[in-house]
């Protein structure tokens, strides 16, 4: 057999992001091999087999001992490489050497996608991801899984070519039988919640500071005895936030592509992620052999609920800091550092001893003042003083549970308000942000107007209550929140002092 030489494109996964990859099969004279070089893990050692039976299957020539050597070169060669994504182009391109396939150009396309033994096409993770690959350079076609296709359509200017076997595959490049490209997803958000907010009675604070935290994106502490309704406040606050724009849809869908969460779907909700206190530092932050996203980039727009925070590890819990305070977590690696999003607001729930009935006015606590201290002093200063909102949530009486719930609506509208009234402010001033948690301490400066009492009552808090800079700047981003909920263009003296009064408890 002459010495052929085939090059396809196909796709790798370094955390989110997708990375070209050139899959070039060589056959040449010598003793019968076919080795796929180009630091491929074992998943992907194992494509031969699949390949070879899925070209038999199919009705072609696979390699045997006739066509002697074969060797399966993925560039650049210093890029680890995973999975079984590759089986389809390896298959392609070794068609293309044999010259078993009609040529045709593959310089435009990208082809990925896991071969069973009969030759069917396996949904593969990170199509959406490997999408936005294609648009960024230009490629033209992306071949994927059928089951894939509604993800990556996701992304415009791309062709998605949905395969569902290899012989469709084979039979759209010879031009015998075309595939049609997949049609253009229609992005529909859905308002889905965990629980509504509606269904609450009682606990007007909570709910008043649930409803700032929605709309300024802070992160909020709920303390209270077992019972008193953390949890089920917690839940609500998905209600509460707006529907997921394009945008923020594309940045989701392509974390959770990445791990094959999608299931060929995309984002239509904000993600509620609720970690176990037994989760590993790893599996909550990110990380591991295979660096992958851990829960709080699972959390991208929406929601992380730690309950219990206590009980958490204690460097789980101080990993945390950096994400909340730049919204991003950086996975350093010896070869390369990879970068998760990791915008979430974190809300928090926790008893105020380890009985949980320490300051409750119906319960006695069973804790001694030493326990209640080292409950307590888990949770670092330096986290602490990252969280917005720190409120109790008391026991409800029987006459709060017998009053109708309130009006949910009325709540989320003004939560989508104040979002707009930000989205209004942060266009004119030229500040490329979404909430008002996300704006540093220069763009504070430039964007929130005070009035003389306000400014005044922010400094005697400042003075009197020891803040760190940081607290003085987020309890002026929760006022600058709360104006907006009020409709108001500047933040007045009420509005830092809620605000004030969100970020204290009483212990």
């Amino acid at each position: 057999m002459a010495k052929t030489l085939a090059k396809v494109y196909s796709a790798e996964l370094e955390g989110i992001d997708a990375k070209l990859i050139e899959v070039e099969v060589d056959l040449n004279v010598g003793l019968h091999s076919f080795n796929i070089v180009g630091l491929a893990d074992k998943a992907l050692n194992e494509a031969k087999e699949r390949v070879s039976s899925a070209i038999k299957n199919t009705g072609f020539k696979p390699p045997t001992k006739e066509n002697r050597k074969i060797t399966v070169n993925l560039a650049p060669a210093d890029v680890k490489k995973a999975g079984a994504q590759y089986d389809l182009a390896i298959a392609v391109g070794y068609l293309i050497a044999t010259e078993q396939i009609r040529p045709f150009s593959s310089v435009d396309k990208i082809f990925i996608g896991e071969l069973s033994l009969n030759g069917e096409v396996r949904p593969v993770p990170g199509c959406l991801n490997t999408a936005l690959l294609a648009r960024e350079t230009g490629l033209k076609y992306l071949f994927l899984p059928r089951e894939n296709a509604p993800e990556a359509s996701l992304v415009n200017n791309v062709i998605i070519i949905p395969v569902a076997t290899l012989a469709e595959l084979i039979n759209h490049l010879g031009e015998a039988a075309a595939i049609a490209p997949h049609p253009q997803t229609e992005f529909q958000p859905e308002d889905l919640g965990e629980a509504d907010i509606a269904e609450i009675k009682g606990h007007e604070f909570a709910k008043r500071a649930l409803v700032v935290a929605a709309a300024g994106n802070h992160n909020i502490l709920m303390s209270g005895t077992p019972g008193s309704g953390k949890t089920m406040l917690a839940r609500t606050l998905v209600s509460l936030l707006p529907p997921l724009a394009l945008e923020e849809a594309i940045e989701v869908s392509r974390i959770w592509s990445s791990i094959g969460l999608l299931k060929g779907s995309y984002a239509k909700s904000r993600p509620f992620r609720s970690p176990h206190q037994t989760a590993s530092p790893a599996a909550v932050i990110g990380g591991g052999v295979n660096p992958r996203p851990g829960e709080i980039s699972l959390a991208h727009r929406g929601v992380l609920f730690l309950d219990e925070l206590p009980e958490f590890r204690r460097d789980l819990l101080e990993a945390l800091r950096q994400p909340l305070e730049s919204g991003e977590i950086v996975v350093a690696r010896a070869r390369n550092n990879l970068v998760f999003p990791a915008r979430f607001i974190l809300v928090a729930a926790m008893n105020p001893c380890p009985c949980g009935f320490w300051g409750d006015d119906e319960k006695e606590c069973r804790c001694t003042a030493n326990e209640v201290f080292r409950y307590q002093k888990k949770i670092s200063g330096p986290l602490l003083d990252r969280i917005d909102i720190q409120i109790n949530v008391p026991r409800l009486n029987f006459e709060s549970l017998e009053r109708a719930p309130g009006d949910g609506a009325r709540l989320k509208d003004a939560v989508r308000r104040a979002r707009g009234a930000q989205a209004q402010r942060f266009e004119k001033s030229g500040i490329k942000r979404l909430t008002n948690s996300e704006l540093s301490s220069k763009e504070c400066e430039e964007s929130i107007a005070l009035t003389k009492e306000a400014n005044e009552l922010l400094k005697q808090v400042f003075n009197r209550s020891l803040l760190s800079v940081r607290g003085y700047y987020r309890i002026l981003k929760v006022s600058r929140t709360i104006a907006d909920l009020e409709n108001s263009e500047f933040v007045e003296a009420p509005h830092v002092a809620e605000a004030f009064q969100l970020r204290i408890r009483e212990e």
